[in-house]
């Protein structure tokens, strides 16, 4: 194994390698590092500077991969660092508001199997060697691609060891074929049913103002159904409202953030907040105006409507998010793996290293995983 040079921007480790690893404790100046390259929608700008910006009680850490020889770029990884139970973890800048979680990747990198456990070594390396005295690295839900490059960090575990998935839905040139095989749904007919209403209509919000008002709108209907399954809600609480508001403020002219409603008349009847990368698009939230609407399928149609606007738009692969709900096969998704990983920086972290380890092994067998998951108990999350 190689020895890794760690050049941390408030202070030096020295050392030398063929792996180079910085460690920047700013987003912003992190983000000027590498512009452009390999990356999901969650890796975006428009993602990542809100999320920082909201999540401001975690302290972020992301690592700048570059070739040590030559200064060039391979990669960057948006990570945090914070304290639970008394265990210091390292874990991408998510806190479940993200679907997937992956490093971006530079635009000419390229990666073999050795190259990908040299990345992979190296950084787990670097985290030991920080001063910070860090326990436990994390890495969750990832996917074994990005950008059709593979991830290099997934060689840390085994493909598939998440218990989430992304639900993908590949489509076409022509819409029509598309509608056609989810036709038991019946969505032509849910929309005549809501189109009775005077003033129906389906609208993307073409402007920050509007994005704004149709969330307001979500926050309260997914909040009343959340009450009303006796499941705690937080999407409307002050960090994460900041966060999707911000993400839209910044996305919404520019086609990442796509926030859509059926309105008529008597109100808002269905919302969706979704985002976008070239021609793939997540869906991320729905809401709708509860049962007595129920005769149109609300959140099933907003749905609809959204992924037909954005094929019009040359949209093909629709992620319906994580969660693995019975309308997603409806809607023709197919699973897709995504990896997690958990490495012990030091000998504190072993007995959760372990337990994750044994969880993810597990998953394969559910009745089993939830007997071991009973006996384990919770842990740290």
């Amino acid at each position: 194994m190689s020895v890794v040079g760690v050049e941390q921007l408030d202070g030096l480790v020295s050392g030398t390698s063929d792996i180079a690893i910085d460690f920047v404790r700013d987003w912003r100046q992190a983000a000027s590092r590498l512009t452009v390259g390999h990356r999901t929608a969650f890796q975006h700008g428009d993602w990542l500077g809100p999320w920082y910006q909201a999540f401001d009680d975690v302290a972020p850490l992301i690592a700048l991969i570059s070739d040590a020889a030559t200064g060039k770029a391979i990669a960057m990884v948006p990570m945090i660092s914070h304290v639970r139970r008394g265990i210091r973890i390292v874990e991408f800048a998510d806190l479940g508001v993200s679907d997937n979680n992956a490093p971006i990747l530079a635009s000419d990198v390229a990666l073999d199997a050795a190259a990908a456990h040299a990345i992979s070594r190296a950084l787990v390396e670097a985290l030991r060697a920080l001063p910070d005295r860090f326990d436990l690295l994390r890495l969750r839900k990832m996917p074994a691609q990005i950008g059709g490059k593979p991830n290099p960090l997934v060689s840390l575990g085994r493909i598939g060891s998440s218990s989430l998935n992304g639900n993908l839905v590949l489509m076409g040139h022509d819409y029509r074929d598309y509608q056609a095989s989810i036709k038991r749904m019946q969505m032509p007919r849910c929309w005549r049913v809501f189109s009775r209403h005077p003033g129906a209509r389906f609208e993307i919000a073409a402007d920050v103002a509007r994005a704004h008002e149709l969330m307001d709108v979500m926050d309260v209907q997914q909040q009343a159904r959340m009450r009303r399954l006796g499941s705690r809600f937080v999407l409307n609480d002050e960090t994460h409202a900041r966060f999707y508001r911000e993400v839209a403020r910044q996305g919404v002219a520019e086609g990442h953030a796509v926030v859509s409603a059926l309105v008529c008349d008597e109100g808002t009847v269905g919302t969706s907040f979704g985002i976008r990368q070239g021609a793939t698009y997540y869906l991320l939230r729905i809401s709708h105006a509860g049962d007595s609407w129920s005769s149109c399928s609300p959140g099933l149609l907003v749905t609809e409507r959204t992924m037909a606007a954005l094929h019009a738009e040359g949209v093909r692969r629709f992620d319906l998010s994580i969660g693995n709900q019975d309308y997603k096969r409806r809607f023709g998704a197919e699973r897709v793996p995504l990896t997690d990983v958990s490495v012990a920086l030091s000998w504190r972290a072993l007995p959760y290293a372990w337990r994750d380890h044994a969880a993810q092994g597990l998953r394969r067998y559910p009745a089993a995983a939830a007997l071991a998951a009973r006996a384990m108990g919770k842990g740290i999350r």
